[in-house]
């Protein structure tokens, strides 16, 4: 009997005593207050964030959606804090212990606060949208990854203090790290200085047709920190470094609203002077009558040069279509016409050709 009583002291004492002075009860107690919250994490992503889903679909606006789906995240994680948190509280701690816990809630409502801040973020991205005389979709973009790496930073920064960690020599490492590795890595930042000139000053967005001259052309798929993605137009796909497009001549071709029209129109040496001016003129008013010209913003049509083989007449003049297929429309039919002018007027074209004369002694 001696030897039971023994056994129900000591099983008492250990129940008692616990894990790090707090008795079983307390324990189980604890765990179960934790998973009661766990249970409610599951009802608020079925029940509360579904029911919000479907508010929020029935409006016109994108803000309120976006607004719910970043909320998701941190909605869940927070009856978690709150599980941690009371479980934490009902238990009996030693002052060393009970300072650790509070630590660990401390940094569980710190995660919870940025988290919160580092999602709300992406729907202000919808409200910048609206400032697009100001700030391109792509600009827009970088200002929201920058602000999310600015959040995650300053939390980790703040849950390190929260454990005694200072972040003052850990700063001063990195900025002599940084200046080292700014020396290795000067093409980057002028990369990165490119790519913001690019989208501050609006040159090209994605879904425009550039033309670099000696560089590429094609058509923007993305413009990234340090290079800007073109697909060509036989498909594939070429990285370009941001500084290609400050150090160089952009040719924005989807902003084209009229397209040229440049010919050097080569006759033979046998035309007669009135031949050239009844096929100038005939072309000058066939180019005026058309409404696929736009003559207000220029039109020549000049007899030019006298080249080696030929009499050069020159022909310049803008479509009123910013369409690329129907511009190459356009132009042939000017083409089969001015050909149709020089036939009638007993004319013929020019092709390079030598004269030789043979001198009789």
């Amino acid at each position: 009997m001696g030897v039971f009583n023994n056994f129900k002291d000591l099983f008492l004492s250990v129940w008692e005593k616990g894990i790090l002075g707090i008795d079983f009860f307390q324990i189980i107690i604890g765990l179960g207050i934790f998973f009661l919250f766990l249970v409610f994490r599951g009802l608020i992503s079925k029940l509360i964030i579904k029911k919000l889903e479907i508010i929020s679909k029935r409006t016109t606006n994108k803000l309120d959606d976006a607004f719910v789906k970043s909320m998701e995240g941190p909605a869940r994680f927070l009856p978690i804090v709150l599980g941690v948190f009371f479980a934490s509280y009902y238990m009996s701690f030693s002052d060393e212990t009970r300072s650790f816990v509070d630590n660990i809630n401390r940094t569980l409502i710190t995660i919870l606060i940025f988290w919160i801040i580092h999602q709300i973020i992406e729907p202000i991205s919808y409200i910048l949208s609206g400032l697009d005389k100001i700030l391109t979709r792509e600009l827009v973009g970088w200002i929201i990854k920058s602000l999310k790496i600015l959040i995650f930073i300053l939390g980790a920064a703040a849950v390190l203090e929260l454990w005694g960690i200072k972040i003052g020599p850990i700063i001063a490492g990195l900025g002599l790290f940084g200046v080292a590795v700014a020396l290795g890595a000067q093409d980057l930042f002028k990369n990165l200085i490119s790519g913001i000139l690019v989208l501050v000053e609006k040159r090209f967005k994605i879904g425009d047709w550039i033309l670099v001259e000696g560089i590429i052309e094609g058509i923007v798929e993305k413009i990234g920190f340090r290079s800007t993605v073109i697909r060509k137009f036989d498909k594939s796909l070429a990285i370009i470094p941001n500084f290609q497009f400050a150090e160089n001549a952009v040719v924005n071709v989807s902003q084209t609203t009229n397209w040229l029209i440049s010919w050097m129109i080569t006759l033979q040496y046998d035309t007669t002077v009135d031949q050239l001016k009844t096929i100038r003129n005939q072309i000058e008013e066939h180019i005026n009558k058309n409404e696929d010209f736009d003559i207000s913003i220029g039109l020549a049509v000049r007899v030019d040069k006298f080249s080696d083989s030929s009499i050069d007449m020159y022909v310049r003049c803008f479509s009123k279509t910013d369409d690329w297929e129907e511009w190459l429309s356009v132009k042939e039919k000017l083409a089969l016409e001015i050909k149709q002018i020089v036939e009638k007027n007993g004319a013929s074209f020019a092709f390079p050709s030598q004269s030789i004369y043979v001198e009789k002694k």
